[in-house]
């Protein structure tokens, strides 16, 4: 554990935000419920079978999930909040640049990424960013690595609102909202969503009763190239 702290906080340390990044608005108060996940116990499953695992986290830093994912996997754990990409490019009135940005956003290696969790970072973004973003993610992956990812099945036309998923326990996770600008974008049918990640095959899918479709991703060895 203390290396994955180690390597997410130097990672912090020395970065800064570039002028002009956005203050979110307040979000309205609202209660913070627990509810189940089915996939999350699976991708842990699947992430603690590869040695020394290293996880990126697509979200903002939540420091209970750090400490959560670094006891029960021993990993080293990355985070690269994209909802601050979102935030700031849609500020500077760029979004139709995101799908650019995506293809060099990250600075690990192609094969290099154990686990990739999304949340529900798919449902922010047009056609053309969430193709470019899951083929980047998809060659991060290595071999067999996994990703999980939320896609909301009953988006609200412009509410701009984020969720932090806080991990309670494997199998259950708290929804901590705060505000944004930037509203989700539609409802991915089960066959869109497969067809983003088309180097990748499906090994677990979950519709929830919180109107959320948990799917869990894995990148075939024969694929481990792509």
């Amino acid at each position: 554990m203390a290396g994955g702290l180690h390597d997410l906080l130097s990672r912090f340390g020395g970065r800064r935000e570039p002028s002009g990044t956005p203050t979110y608005p307040s979000a309205p108060e609202t209660p913070e419920l627990v509810y189940p996940t089915k996939a999350l116990p699976k991708f842990l499953a699947n992430v603690a079978l590869k040695p020394a695992p290293v996880l990126l986290d697509l979200g903002p830093v939540v420091g209970t999930n750090v400490s959560f994912f670094g006891e029960e996997l021993g990993c080293r754990m990355r985070v690269e909040d994209l909802f601050t990409d979102i935030e700031r490019h849609r500020a500077s009135g760029t979004l139709e640049q995101l799908p650019t940005f995506f293809r060099t956003r990250f600075k690990s290696e192609p094969g290099t990424i154990d686990g990739i969790l999304c949340w529900d970072v798919f449902d922010f973004l047009d056609r053309a960013a969430a193709l470019s973003l899951a083929a980047t993610l998809a060659r991060l992956l290595v071999a067999d690595g996994s990703l999980l990812g939320f896609f909301s099945t009953a988006v609200e036309p412009g509410r701009a609102l984020y969720t932090k998923y806080v991990v309670v326990e494997r199998g259950s996770l708290r929804y901590r909202t705060y505000g944004g600008t930037q509203a989700r974008q539609r409802s991915l049918q089960n066959r869109d969503i497969i067809k983003l990640f088309e180097t990748l095959r499906v090994s677990d899918s979950f519709l929830m009763k919180t109107n959320m479709r948990e799917i869990i991703f894995r990148k075939p060895a024969y694929l481990a190239g792509l």
